[in-house]
């Protein structure tokens, strides 16, 4: 039986270290980009660097038990575990999913179990544990500040995946994908470890489902000690929305990150009727264009998204009232990114040589969201690829709970499309869809491997704006996060505020 590791350091409290003196506002936010790319190791490496790393939250708890899988090279999420409050449930983990020497080549991974709405599942526990895996070793060894990225989106997640970020400290949590009403008061109740409601959007039904979590059955009584709330921050588009969070103290995040359709991953759809170019991809127009000045009138603190990795555009943010820029793709190609290093140097090179494409793909994603994909060979940007991988969905990170005459059901537009029309889905809809959720865990190196030897293809994600590169990486050349940092320091000039 797998053991936690007899020689792990001496570590913080659960709780993560104390509340840190006041310091100056990070002018920088490091994107929370896809499943893995933002990790551990990214985020530690902005911090240090003096600004906010963020650790992706989304499918921590599979990229925990996959890590454990392939033997946790290094020790790292064992030495994590080890410092997790109630050492039961870190040792079940282990005796779970915990492969000495890593399963074997070609052996398919266990596959997780999946969040429901019922909740006090094995898969809240899994959830718990990779979120403070994550944020516990991305704050390890420094006192800068860490923050985790969820989407709204995947709402029977938010309870206890942030739960487990702030048993393990983090300082921020960034939330996008959606309409983030809920999280401020979520973070205030999960900090004193109180009970809580999660509102779960379900088609069919005329009021939301109510999701409960309760951080303290979870913990079998065992109270961590004094927590910290963690600053939100509200990933949003445009104004109104921005305004409408805003505008009540139970909804109000303490600032916001504006994201712009420039940014990588999803962004949101323009405003009116969808349009599309030649290219099929959706046309934005002035009414996408954030007002500034209406964000500034708020008076809460702002970062700009998409498109700012350049220290002109951090000048730019900062003299139109901004704290500074959130930055993904510059930090998605370092080598600190959990993205696998193949696929980062094929970026690079077909960046450098002119000949990569990014295409706003209004039909990948199963929100129905428009996704950036990366054409690269091998991944499923291509058609090939694509049209000879098996439709399967054993994550289901973005299924949508729907109401069915028998009770509750669980569609996904990429799920097979059989499947989805008989949960009352369209047929069309599922058309063009592709799995997000194995698509990017394959890019970070944990691709599930199904029968007959066949490889989850990646699905790479990036921003369509790369122009950040020939002073990053001249002749595709590798680069580090504290690269990047430096490199966009010029234009943030003095920093003013609390963090």
């Amino acid at each position: 039986m797998p053991q936690l590791p007899s020689t792990a350091p001496a570590v913080p409290s659960p709780a993560g270290p104390a509340a840190p003196a006041a310091r100056p506002r990070p002018w920088l936010i490091q994107g929370g980009m896809g499943v893995g790319v933002s990790g551990w190791r990214l985020a530690r490496a902005v911090s240090t660097a003096g600004q906010l790393g963020v650790v992706s939250g989304t499918a921590l708890d599979v990229v925990l038990a996959r890590v454990l899988q392939t033997g946790d090279p290094g020790g790292h999420a064992r030495r994590a575990l080890a410092a997790f409050p109630l050492p039961e449930l870190a040792q079940g983990a282990l005796d779970c999913w915990f492969r000495e020497g890593g399963t074997r080549e070609g052996v398919p991974m266990r596959t997780t179990p999946r969040l429901r709405a019922s909740g006090g599942s094995a898969a809240e526990i899994l959830t718990v544990l990779g979120n403070f895996v994550e944020v516990w070793l991305a704050k390890e060894g420094h006192d800068g500040i860490v923050g985790v990225n969820y989407l709204e989106k995947i709402q029977l997640a938010t309870a206890p995946a942030l739960f487990g970020a702030i048993l393990a400290g983090v300082d921020h949590v960034l939330v996008g994908a959606g309409v983030p009403g809920q999280i401020p008061s979520l973070a205030s109740r999960l900090a004193r470890c109180e009970p809580c409601v999660t509102k779960v959007a379900v088609v069919g039904d005329e009021e939301p489902l109510d999701h409960r979590f309760d951080p303290m059955a979870l913990l079998a009584g065992h109270h961590p000690g004094p927590l910290r709330r963690p600053h939100v921050l509200a990933i949003v588009s445009l104004p109104v929305l921005a305004a409408y969070l805003a505008r009540d103290e139970s909804t109000r995040p303490d600032g916001f990150v504006i994201e712009t359709s420039r940014a990588g991953g999803h962004s949101a759809p323009p405003r009116g009727p969808m349009r599309l170019d030649g290219d099929g991809e959706p046309v934005y127009g002035p009414r996408d264009h954030p007002d500034l000045a209406e964000i500034a009138a708020l008076g809460l603190p702002f970062w700009l998204a998409g498109g700012q990795a350049h220290p002109e555009a951090v000048a730019a943010a900062r003299a139109a009232g901004a704290a500074g820029v959130q930055v993904g793709s510059a930090f998605a190609l370092c080598e600190e990114s959990g993205m696998a290093r193949h696929l980062r140097e094929e970026l690079r090179g077909r960046a450098h040589a002119g000949t990569l494409r990014v295409r706003n793909d209004p039909r990948a994603s199963p929100t129905s969201f428009p996704f950036k994909v990366a054409e690269l060979p091998g991944t499923v940007s291509e058609p090939e690829v694509a049209a000879a991988r098996r439709r399967v969905c054993d994550l289901g990170f973005l299924r949508t709970p729907v109401r069915g005459p028998r009770g509750l059901l669980y569609r996904c537009a990429a799920e097979p499309s059989a499947s989805y029309v008989r949960k009352g889905g369209d047929a069309a809809d599922a058309v063009g869809r592709q799995c997000l959720c194995n698509g990017l865990l394959a890019t970070v190196g944990l691709a599930q491997r199904r029968p007959g030897g066949g490889v989850e293809p990646p699905l790479v994600t990036i921003g369509k704006d790369l122009s950040f590169l020939p002073r990053l990486s001249p002749d595709a050349a590798p680069y580090t996060a504290a690269d990047v940092v430096e490199w966009l320091a010029a234009g943030a000039g003095p920093v003013e505020g609390p963090a």
